[in-house]
């Protein structure tokens, strides 16, 4: 018993630290407006530039690869892939992603196929417009 308190003392000092805190994971969820980020109310829609998409996936998933540009429909000048996830871009705009099994906006054929992609639209978000007097 002679390691008996020094034991106990050794034993409530672990039990006092506290776990390592795991980082949170961030979820791109792709539909038909663009990326939704899981857990907030951000997003990355259609239309914005390529530059903060690609940091933005980056920062969370890493680089991402470059794809082959045959097959894209016109105007699209880059395309890059995280893991099934595969981003269209034009010069100035992020124009379209696609999976295995869904796409939305512009994409490319897959590899086999030499026709482009190009899916429907979003419908325009509604905008508020300040009403101007009549002339009346």
């Amino acid at each position: 018993m002679r390691f008996g308190p020094a034991a106990l003392g050794l034993a409530l000092a672990a039990g006092c630290a506290a776990p390592p805190a795991e980082a949170p994971s961030t979820l791109f969820l792709p539909d038909a407006r663009g990326l939704a980020i899981v857990g907030s109310t951000l997003r990355i829609d259609f239309g914005r530039a390529p530059d903060g998409v690609i940091s933005a996936l980056a920062r969370e998933l890493g680089p991402g690869r470059p794809r082959p540009l045959a097959g894209c429909a016109e105007g699209i000048v880059q395309r890059r892939a995280w893991g099934a996830l595969d981003l269209t871009f034009s010069r100035e705009r992020f124009v379209g992603w696609q999976t295995a099994t869904a796409a939305a906006g512009r994409g490319c054929a897959p590899a086999g196929e030499t026709a482009s992609r190009s899916f429907p639209s979003p419908a325009p978000r509604k905008t508020m417009r300040r009403e101007r007097p009549s002339d009346s």
